[in-house]
This record gives C-alpha cells, structure tokens and sequence, in this order.
C-alpha cells in the first residue's frame, strides 16, 4: 500500500479548523500518515489484542482527546481518495463516516468532522465557506448532507463495526 500522503488530503489540512469552544469540528490534521510501526502499536493498543496489525489502516488526525480518523484501504486495486474513512474514538467510539475522501469533503463541508460523525451522525454542524469551497471545487458530484454522508458510508460497509469489535 503506498504510504504517500496525498495531495488533496494536504490542501485540505491547510484549511484552518476552527473548534469554537467546541461548537466546531473537534479536528487537529496531520501532515503525514502514522509509520506502519505506530499504526500498529496503536490499533494492538486500542483492541488490546496483540496479534493485530494496523496494515490496513493510515492514520492521518485525530480529534482533541486522542481518537484517530483513518482511511481503512479494503478496496482492491483503488485509489487511496476511493477508500473509506473511518474514525476510532479515544474512548471505544467508533465509526465508519465516509465511503470515500470526496464524500469525506462534505462533512467538513458541513461543519462536521469525524468525532461528531461517529457521535452525533444525524446532527450537522455549522458550514464553513472555506470547506464549503474545497468541496465542490473537488468534489461537486459528492454533494450531499453529512448525515446521508455518514448512511451511504454505514451501508457500504455494514461490517465495519462488527469487524472491528471481533478483533477486541
């Protein structure tokens, strides 16, 4: 799996994220993915089973309290934007939110990020121009709510959770 972090994902990092006493996307990016090695003394740590690895996992944020949004590459022979992204709470939240980067657009779009993906998936934040404009240069055919975002995501990948909850 290539380890590069792409492009678009450093662009929209550069678009300051405002938490707004945490009225806001609770959201700090990173600028490159976790090592293979970090990745997986995490994921050991957070299923507390040590015969798993994090391979299939690239971990690129995480909110306020620790948790981690990630692209979970499962599609064969995709483009890393094409995969989902998923979210694991510091405290054993856990979340598939987007069913690809350009759907992932539009919950910032919206004023969502992963933690309150994961959390709050029906409620939608305050929109933000700047991501509202990220979006649909990049995006435009993604358009949609951030709840119909996190439900289209939710019914691709039905067995996200429970996969991940077997390895716990």
């Amino acid at each position: 799996m290539d380890r590069e972090f792409p492009e678009l994902l450093k662009q929209l990092h550069s678009i300051e994220i405002d938490y707004n006493d945490g009225e806001g996307i609770d959201f700090e990016p990173f600028d490159s993915f976790y090592s293979k090695s970090e990745t997986t003394e995490w994921i050991k740590a957070w299923t507390g089973n040590n015969e798993v690895d994090g391979n299939d996992f690239l971990i690129f944020g995480q909110d306020g309290s620790g948790g981690y949004a990630a692209f979970w590459c499962v599609k064969d022979n995709c483009d890393l934007l094409q995969q989902p992204i998923v979210f694991f709470g510091s405290e054993g939240e856990l979340g598939i939110i987007a069913q690809t980067f350009y759907d992932y657009l539009w919950l910032f779009a919206r004023g969502v990020g992963p933690y309150e993906a994961t959390v709050y998936p029906d409620e939608s934040g305050t929109e933000n121009q700047l991501f509202l404009d990220f979006a649909v240069k990049y995006a435009n055919s993604h358009e949609s709510s951030a709840s119909n975002v996190i439900k289209r995501a939710a019914s691709e990948f039905p067995e996200f959770i429970s996969k991940i909850e077997s390895l716990c």
